[in-house]
């Protein structure tokens, strides 16, 4: 592995994270208006995409998973 792709790694799983954060915030209110409706299913697509990323960087650089 070279040091931009544990860099890329590394910026993934913050966003990853990040992204995970924000949708836990917005379910724990009891009452979603249509935008953040929208917005949760927005940051759920970006969210399985930096996953998605993450697993194919992974695989290509033999780093295992994060926990």
């Amino acid at each position: 592995m070279n040091d931009f792709e544990g860099e890329r790694i590394r910026e993934l799983e913050l966003r990853h994270r990040d992204l995970d954060e924000a949708v836990t915030r917005l379910g724990r209110r009891a009452y979603l208006t249509p935008g953040e409706q929208r917005e949760i299913s927005e940051l759920k697509k970006q969210k399985l995409l930096a996953k998605d990323q993450l697993t194919v960087l992974r695989r290509n650089s033999d780093i295992p998973p994060a926990e």
